[in-house]
Formats: structure tokens, C-alpha cells, sequence
């Protein structure tokens, strides 16, 4: 399997490296065309790891999170576009605070929208990656991607909409990726009770004991990749502002990982092709 494309869009740098990254560098690896596009510098995000929050660093945070997407990408062995919006933050407190003028968020859908088709009719993409509904999380930025990403799937094949955005394009596939499953994370609980380890996840599996919780039940796809693992890994630590290397993103074994789940997983959305359920293959069912 060579020359499909793959366009996966995402919100901030770094969500790319946690939501689908083995999957990606598996497809690029095998001479597949993938293409990263990120709506926002992360310019409001916080230094999450420790090492990180020194003078030099918290100064120019937007440029250093630009040089952090350009080493995750190299390291998956994609490329990479930025898309020219604005980070809205995550607000706190009740009530919550106004977002920030001119943020991501804030946009007429319509803008965004337009530049993603842009990009859509540029790169022609077979499949495209993005998050559910609810953002993944309930993130601003995140639920704006969503909202986004499927208004352009829609309008990238209509030639009545954004005419002079390019040729018209139909994507095949799009899909929500789905990395925080319960299952996932019991399979690794139990894993470190059976060897007499403290487990980290407590405090995220007391969280998740309605099963109702479980985004599982809406995974269509599961793509073996455990074999790319170290790679993700190694482009998550690429974001060295927000991700702790001791943190518990790195808490299980990577022997752990690829012997008990060594997969990624994915919810198609929507569909222009035939293809059996359950998949293993995102690109299962359309013809180059």
C-alpha cells in the first residue's frame, strides 16, 4: 500500500504528537503522503513541563512551540502547515471568563473553514483525521476544529462553495481519533497490579466507572502501529513545553504497550466508500 494521502487537522501543536501519531508515522513509513495542519500556535498555552518554565523560554513561547512542532514533525516523518489562528485558551473559574477577542474560537466558522478548504483542494487528501464533537475534550480550540473540520469536509467537493479556494475535492473518509478509552487503561492497571507496581491511572479509571464513559463503543478502527510507538514518543517529547518526560503519558512499559494494546483508534464519521466493519485500515475500501 503506497500513495495514499492523509490529512489530519488539529487545534495546537502537540495534539498531533498524543492523538494519532504512531498511526501517522506507520502511514508515512510506508509511503503514504501525510500532511499535518495545526489552527493555532498554542500561544496561550501554559508550560506544562517543570524543566521548562525558565526565563528564555516563558519570553518567547510562540516561537519555541514553533520549533517544537518542526522536531515532532521531522520525527514522524510528516508535514506540517500551520493555519494562521489565534490559541483562545482554556478559560477557568465559575463563571467561566469571555474568551479573548480575535481568538481561534471566536471566528465566523466561515474563515476558518475557508482556509481549511484551501488546504483540502491543495493537498487532496484521501482521508481526513480529526476529533469529535466534544473536542477530544472540552477545549475551546478543540470543539472549533470539530466544528470546522466537517463544515470543510463538506464544502471541499462543493463547487458553490469558496469557488475561488481551489479545484474542487472529495474526501473519501473522515475519522475522530480516540486515544483516552477506559479499556486501554484498565488493560494497563491491571498489568501494573500484576506486577506489584503502584498504578497511575487510579484517579483517571475512578473517573471513567459509568461505561457509558467508554468512547470504545463508538470505535470503528482500530490500525496496528505499536511497532511506532517509540516514535510518537519521541515526537510528544519533541513539545518539550508541555509534555513532563515524567509524566504519565511515559508511566507504562513500552513492552506493555505493544503486548497489550498495540493499536490506535478511530470513529468513521463519514464515508463515501464501502468498507467491513470493524477496519484495520483507514484507507480500507478506496481505490487510488
Amino acid at each position: 500500500m503506497t500513495g495514499y494521502r492523509l490529512l489530519a487537522v488539529h487545534a495546537h501543536p502537540d495534539d498531533e504528537s498524543s492523538k494519532g501519531a504512531a498511526t501517522m508515522a506507520r502511514y508515512a513509513a510506508e509511503g503514504n503522503d501525510v500532511l499535518v495542519a495545526t489552527f493555532t500556535g498554542g500561544e496561550r498555552g501554559d508550560i506544562l513541563n517543570p524543566a521548562m518554565d525558565v526565563a528564555g523560554v516563558k519570553d518567547r513561547l510562540p516561537e519555541v512551540r514553533r520549533e517544537e512542532m518542526a522536531k515532532a514533525a521531522t520525527i514522524l516523518g510528516v508535514e506540517h502547515r500551520w493555519l494562521g489562528f489565534v490559541d483562545s485558551g482554556l478559560p477557568e473559574g465559575d463563571p467561566l471568563p469571555p474568551l479573548p477577542d480575535g481568538c481561534f474560537a471566536l471566528e465566523p466558522v466561515e474563515v476558518p473553514t475557508e482556509t481549511l478548504v484551501r488546504l483540502i483542494r491543495e493537498f487532496r487528501p484521501h482521508v481526513m483525521i480529526t476529533y469529535d464533537e466534544n473536542g477530544g475534550y472540552p477545549h475551546p480550540d478543540h470543539i472549533m476544529t470539530h466544528t470546522v473540520s466537517m463544515a470543510a469536509y463538506e464544502a471541499a467537493a462543493d463547487p458553490a462553495q469558496f469557488p475561488d479556494a481551489g479545484e474542487p475535492w472529495q474526501i473519501s473518509k473522515i475519522y475522530y481519533s480516540h486515544g483516552f478509552l477506559r479499556g486501554k487503561f484498565q488493560a494497563f492497571a491491571d498489568e501494573f497490579e500484576k506486577n506489584g507496581l503502584e498504578n497511575p491511572y487510579t484517579e483517571w479509571l475512578a473517573r471513567w466507572k459509568d461505561e457509558k464513559n467508554d468512547m470504545m463503543a463508538r470505535v470503528t478502527t482500530q490500525v496496528e502501529c505499536g511497532e511506532y510507538f517509540p516514535v510518537r514518543d519521541d515526537a510528544l517529547r519533541a513539545h518539550a513545553t508541555q509534555i513532563d518526560p515524567n509524566g504519565p503519558f511515559f508511566a507504562v512499559p513500552m513492552e506493555w504497550q505493544q503486548r497489550l494494546w498495540p493499536t490506535e483508534e478511530y470513529e468513521l464519521a463519514k464515508t463515501t466508500v464501502s468498507s467491513r466493519m470493524p477496519e484495520k485500515d483507514l484507507f480500507s475500501g478506496i481505490e487510488k
